[in-house]
């Protein structure tokens, strides 16, 4: 008999069941799966397959020589996309860590610049230090110079003394007369008054 086809007995023995469960099965199939010789019931493959399908075992598929080349057809399909993906990730991955070189290159031109700023900052903020400290300086000499003045001239119109007063006297007296003359001249362009 063909290695293909089993008995009931034989499937009921392999599941490890009843007889009476694979009958139950073998009368919903096809007559066309199953075939009869001498009073015996044979099942082919596909009628062992339905049977085992609709008592909840997975049946193992066996593959034919046309099934295996599909599959290794796409076993290579799959390995040359993912080479694809491979090779185009890598390309991302080179382009992208020569930006981050690129970047950090920037980085460190900008580091150097803002170190000079602040350097420079620095030397600025010491130089305006300098000039307000040279400021401070002048105003106090300038301080000195008065007050020196002063006491000069203390002491210069106290020597004077008299002759001081009609100093002031006589320069009173000249105010006095031009301002007497402005006011004259003043009066002569009001013609309404």
């Amino acid at each position: 008999m063909s290695e293909n086809l089993k008995t009931i007995r034989e499937l009921a023995e392999e599941l490890g069941v009843s007889k009476k469960k694979i009958h139950y099965q073998v009368s919903k199939l096809d007559a066309d799966l199953i075939q009869r010789l001498d009073g015996t019931i044979y099942l082919d493959k596909s009628a062992i397959s339905t049977i085992k399908s609709s008592m909840g075992y997975n049946s193992v598929v066996e593959l034919d020589t046309s099934d295996i080349q599909n599959r290794h057809e796409l076993d290579s399909l799959l390995d040359t996309e993912k080479n694809k993906l491979i090779d185009e990730k890598s390309d991302q991955i080179s382009y992208l860590k020569e930006q981050l070189n690129k970047k950090d290159g920037q980085l460190s031109i900008k580091d150097e610049q803002i170190k000079s700023l602040v350097e420079i900052q620095n030397q600025t903020q010491n130089l305006l230090d300098q000039q307000q400290r040279l400021a401070l300086q002048d105003k106090k000499l300038l301080d000195e110079y008065k007050s020196e003045i002063k006491e000069l001239k203390s002491v210069t119109m106290s020597t004077q003394g008299s002759e001081g007063d009609d100093f002031i006297q006589k320069d009173n007296a000249v105010e006095n007369r031009v301002k007497g003359d402005q006011k004259q001249s003043k009066k002569w362009w009001h013609f309404g008054k």
